[in-house]
């Protein structure tokens, strides 16, 4: 069981999102998994702008997806966000995407956070490591 409180985002599947068969595209999925983490930051009360105007970014170091079932145009998914590793410089995130209460694509990403003018790994900001210790 993870220690940390899960964190839910729904969006629509819209026709631009899907290939030809109306399916998601499966890099799609990573963009879905993108926003879900800045609202969860967003929730958090933490605004990546003021992150991003001192210079701090966080980068996708490692990412393992699964697809289990295919999303659909029109459906409405959710993606669930737990943080299941949080260290000094890094996190890693367990999510996943459902349609109703099936499955349809689960990963789990590891970040980094940056400092953008060294481009070297930093120690996350207090105030979002705090918030992200108080949610467990």
């Amino acid at each position: 069981m993870d220690k940390f409180s899960p964190h839910y985002f729904t969006v629509r599947v819209y026709y631009e999102d899907t290939d030809a068969g109306g399916i998601v595209y499966y890099a799609n999925y990573l963009r879905f998994f993108e926003r879900a983490r800045s609202e969860y930051v967003r929730d958090l009360g933490v605004s990546q702008q003021t992150l991003l105007d001192e210079n701090i970014a966080f980068v996708v170091k490692k990412i393992n997806m699964e697809n289990h079932a295919p999303a659909k145009f029109e459906q409405e998914i959710t993606i669930q966000t737990i943080i299941s590793e949080l260290k000094r410089a890094s996190m890693v995130f367990k999510q996943s995407i459902y349609f109703e209460d099936r499955l349809l694509v689960s990963a789990e990403v590891q970040v980094a956070c940056v400092n953008l003018l060294k481009m070297k790994p930093c120690a996350i900001p207090s105030l979002l490591y705090k918030e992200c210790l108080r949610v467990n």
